[in-house]
Formats: structure tokens, sequence, C-alpha cells
């Protein structure tokens, strides 16, 4: 039981779910629940999915700012400061928004999608909030002299060298990651809770690696908190809690539930799941892991205090309810 949803003074819902936290050394400092369950991480992983494209040399081919690199990393929001970042990096590279293959889903930022409608915009897969994620792909298939037609398939070199990535960043066989398709198209990698969390901690520790991955995970993290607003935008939980890291925290969302998060100090790895896939849930209990772990000082918590203590809310605007955190790591 990680969550109680009042209404009132009724528990009218709950979430339950599982947590670990791990050092880099492999060491779990916390677990609730089955630290073995192998999950899809989903677009948690899009940290891991960008490394080999930048040791294959993209930043320095395509000139690349922390600005898109980050956005590469994203869960994005579809503003314009999306948008027109992918339509430049892929006419950088000599393609157009055709070439992307993650589908097309209007914009997640409210007034970015009304503004669309009202002016008869056809939104494309650049809104897609894996756009970034994508244009990564084609830009290191193109650096590397690959197909770009079929990037996104699970066979083409650009996806075997993301699950190349992802075992040896988690440190889990290749051979027993299960592989599905993401909701965009690509490749989704399932391992155990133990193994993402292990995962995160690497990429903050970043102290195993060879010059060229070592330098590549480096230029990933700067890139997300130099320009937090292009890991997922306006009022988001990942651009405002990488936002009040100073420079500390890494974090990022996945779908059905998943939370990951990294301390860089601490060299500690994160992973929450709640288990009916709710992302309503993922976030208070995300807040209450680092309050819980003094990841976050009393100033940061009440700044996100929002994400932290969710009010559950009438038509009005009403507050009728909130979500209260059940769960003690220690």
């Amino acid at each position: 039981m990680l969550l109680h949803v009042c209404r009132g003074d009724l528990v009218e819902s709950y979430h339950t779910g599982s947590i670990v936290v791990v050092t880099s050394n492999g060491q779990v400092l916390s677990a609730i629940g089955d630290s073995q369950r192998s999950v899809f991480a989903r677009s948690s992983m899009k940290l891991l999915q960008v490394i080999p494209a930048l040791e294959l040399g993209i930043k320095e081919k395509f000139d690349l700012s922390a600005s898109a690199i980050s956005l590469f990393c994203a869960s994005h929001s579809g503003e314009d400061q999306h948008t027109t970042t992918v339509k430049k990096l892929l006419n950088d590279g000599g393609l157009t928004c055709d070439a992307l293959k993650c589908g097309t889903h209007p914009p997640r930022h409210i007034s970015t999608y009304e503004k669309g409608l009202q002016n008869q915009i056809v939104f494309g897969p650049e809104h897609n909030n894996c756009s970034g994620k994508h244009t990564a792909m084609l830009l290191s298939a193109q650096a590397n002299g690959e197909s770009l037609e079929d990037y996104y398939l699970q066979e083409h070199p650009v996806q075997q060298r993301i699950l190349q990535t992802i075992s040896e960043i988690c440190e889990y066989p290749l051979e027993k990651i299960v592989l599905g398709i993401d909701g965009c198209g690509v490749p989704v990698h399932g391992l155990p809770l133990y193994n993402i969390a292990l995962g995160y901690a690497n990429l903050c520790a970043n102290d195993k690696y060879n010059e060229k991955k070592t330098a590549a995970i480096d230029t990933i993290k700067q890139s997300i908190i130099k320009a937090p607003e292009m890991i997922g935008g306006t009022d988001r939980f990942c651009t405002e809690l990488i936002k009040v890291g100073n420079g500390e925290l890494i974090a990022k969302a996945g779908a059905e539930g998943v939370y990951c998060i990294g301390h860089q100090t601490k060299k500690i790895g994160i992973v929450i799941k709640i288990d009916d896939g709710n992302s309503r849930a993922s976030y208070p209990v995300a807040m209450e892991v680092l309050k819980q772990l003094e990841l976050i000082d009393e100033k940061q918590y009440e700044h996100l205090i929002a994400f932290a203590k969710p009010s559950v809310l009438s038509v009005r605007g009403e507050k009728v309810g909130e979500i209260i955190p059940q769960f003690q790591l220690f």
C-alpha cells in the first residue's frame, strides 16, 4: 500500500506498488514490494537510449545544444519550444518530420492544443511526446550510414546498440531482457526493478565505463540539468523536479506508473512502479521517497507541494479530498 486517495473522511481508492532504492555498488537501501519483478521501464529508459547516439558522435556532427540533447530524453508536452527544435534538428540532418515513425497525437500542453485547433493546425509526428527520442535515433542511423526507413525496428543496428547499452548500464544479461513494443513503435525493455534502479545509480556514479561512454553519460546529465524545460515542459513534474534539484537530481517518468530518479552525489538510483499504472500516484510517491531519504530539503519540498500532496478537486476547482502517502522506506 503506497497511497490513499481520500474524499472527505473516506478512503475512496488506494494505490499499491513497489519502490526500490539501490546504490551504484549494488546495495539495496530499501525495497517495498518485489525488487526482482520485471517491468517495462517505458520512457524512463530514454536517458539510456540516447547514450549510443552520442557515442557515435552526433553531438559534434550536428553541433547539438544542451536543449537538443535534453529533448532526446523527453516525453515532451508538444509545446512550440519542443516541436521547433525537432524540426530544426531534422532539417540539420537533411530530413523532415515525415522521417519520424513515432506516430501522431495532439500536444499534451493544453493551451498549445487549443491554439492549434483555433488556428486549424494539422498536428504531426513532431507533436508526439517521443519525437525527440526518434530524432536522435534517425540522426544516429544517418551518422553511421545506416538505413533510415526502418530505424525503429528491433533488428535495426540503432535498436541493437540501445539494447546492448541498457544491458550494460543496468547490469542485466542482454538475453534475459524482455522485449515489447512501446507506444511510439520502438522496442521497449523489460527488466527487474532492481536493475532499473541500479541503472540510474550507475548513470549518477558514471565510474564503470570507457572514456567515450563516460563522456556521453556526462553530456546527457549536464544537458538535462541545463535545459530541464525540454525533458517535460511547462508545469511538468520532471522539469520542475530537475529545476529545484540544484544539479543533484536526474529524473524521468515512464508510462504505466513508472518513475525513476538518480542522485548524483550519493550515487543512488530509485525506481517506482504503481501497480495499476496510474501516474497520479507516481509523483506523490516520488516526492515522499525523496523526503524520507532526505534528498530534498524543506524549501524544495514546498516548491513542489502540488506534486507531493495533490488535491482531489471538484469540477468547480474546489478541494474535496487529497492523495496521502502511506509507506515507510525504513
